[in-house]
């Protein structure tokens, strides 16, 4: 492939996976100068956006160019004439990173036969009290692949790990089991096969590549809501692949019972498996993953800035490793540790507002959970039906948004302070006991989020 194709093919993939203030500030004004024995020389505007793309981006772009020619080893950076001696000053020269910092080919290839990333793995997998449950059912399924939780279900908000945790099984049972044939794909490339199946009249050999496999994991099911007949050639396919004891896997944003326009025929057959939620990591959790990506990024943050940091970024994964790319590509701009304060500056930059809803949309949110009437919950009754959700959306009120006592009785319909305080005291000590309820409040929680 020519220098010129490779690379507008390359920012084609980018410019969908970055935001368009990332790709216009660092992407836009770069191309290959030459390819030379496999390394891709690509031309920069300055030192500073060498740096940055060596720090932040560089296995990102690298596993792209490899992804779309397979001659490409590595990949090397040259500021542009016009600009190198204006820019020299901003920062010192950067080290030849394809003989310094490469990693092995094996660490970023995605082997075709069966779509994996090998970088997904339990070893760079943190497990923590908001996954353990998932992490339990995906250690039950490698032991018993068809046998146990098939399918296996696993929901939860974008950023929640996810991703990472379903592909790691992948791995680990290629490693376990080198004779079964696993295939991981999106929602959406399933999509897109068959269609183009139907389109070229080879529906067939469609149905024949996705039956062969012994192991299935499909991420971001949630995209096939409306797409009636893509759903049911997965009905089939899931069929087919169940009834000859093969394992299916699944992930979504939210339970499936929530999602649009989804044929109840495919929620009765995620629901014959085991569904589990990965709600926003804890404080523990989010320490023990910062921590670890710390490592990675070749960081040393002391307890004060790992509890600051996770105090004030609580519902996402990837933002929290966004915030370390970030400090860590300014300690190697300024060639020092950060401050405490330069590192409050960042989070209060970089990180995403948090989203307050208003308990009418709390109520809302666990009224339809529970298929009952809004306004069942304001009114004085006495229903079995209807005090389980009153009390959880008291409970909720209070330990997750705070709100005092009296401002909820008066939202739930002119309630007594003492009623609430009740109701949130039963709800606490239920839990305790009752681990069906203790997942559906953890489901909700991750609705609410």
């Amino acid at each position: 492939m020519e220098e010129k194709k490779l690379w507008e093919s390359t920012l084609a993939e980018i410019e969908v996976s970055v935001s368009t203030a990332n790709f216009n500030t660092w992407f836009k004004e770069t191309s290959i100068l030459k390819i030379d024995n496999g390394v891709v020389f690509l031309s920069v505007p300055s030192a500073f956006v060498r740096e940055w793309l060596l720090n932040k981006y560089h296995n990102f772009i690298l596993k792209i160019l490899r992804s779309i020619s397979e001659n490409v080893r590595s990949l090397d950076y040259t500021i542009s004439k016009s600009d190198s001696k204006k820019k020299k000053s901003l920062v010192k020269e950067a080290p030849n990173y394809h003989n310094n910092k490469e990693l092995p080919l094996n660490e970023l290839y995605i082997n075709k036969d069966d779509n994996l990333n090998p970088r997904y793995t339990f070893d760079t997998f943190v497990v923590g009290p908001f996954n353990e449950l998932a992490y339990a059912a995906s250690q039950a399924v490698i032991k018993k692949p068809g046998i146990v939780y098939n399918p296996l279900f696993i929901y939860g908000n974008t950023g929640h790990g996810k991703t990472h945790l379903i592909q790691s099984i992948g791995n680990q049972m290629k490693a376990l089991y080198p004779e079964k044939r696993i295939f991981y794909a999106t929602s959406e490339k399933f999509a897109m096969d068959y269609i183009n199946s139907v389109q070229a009249n080879k529906v067939g050999q469609f149905k024949e590549k996705y039956r062969k496999y012994d192991i299935l994991i499909m991420d971001d099911i949630q995209f096939l809501s409306s797409k009636e007949k893509t759903q049911e050639e997965l009905f089939h396919l899931f069929n087919n692949i169940y009834d000859n004891n093969k394992q299916i896997i699944f992930s979504s944003d939210k339970h499936p019972n929530f999602i649009p326009n989804l044929e109840d025929r495919l929620k009765s057959r995620f629901s014959a498996g085991m569904i589990v939620d990965i709600p926003p990591p804890d404080h523990e959790s989010r320490v023990s993953i910062l921590k670890a990506k710390s490592k990675v990024h070749d960081l040393n943050l002391n307890q004060a800035v790992l509890d600051f940091i996770a105090s004030n970024i609580t519902s996402n994964i990837r933002e929290l490793e966004g915030i370390l790319n970030v400090i860590s590509c300014q300690e190697n701009i300024k060639n020092r540790d950060l401050s405490l304060g330069e590192i409050k500056n960042i989070i209060k930059s970089n990180s995403n507002p948090k989203k307050t809803l208003s308990p009418k949309e709390v109520i809302k949110i666990v009224s339809n959970f529970y298929n009952i009437e809004e306004e069942a919950i304001y009114k004085k009754t006495r229903k079995k039906e209807i005090i389980k959700p009153r009390q959880i959306i008291m409970y909720l009120l209070r330990e997750d948004f705070n709100i005092s006592f009296p401002s909820i009785g008066e939202k739930m319909g002119g309630r007594d302070h003492t009623t609430v305080i009740h109701s949130c005291d039963k709800i606490k000590n239920k839990m305790k006991i009752d681990s069906v309820l203790t997942e559906e409040i953890g489901q909700l929680r991750s609705m609410i989020t």
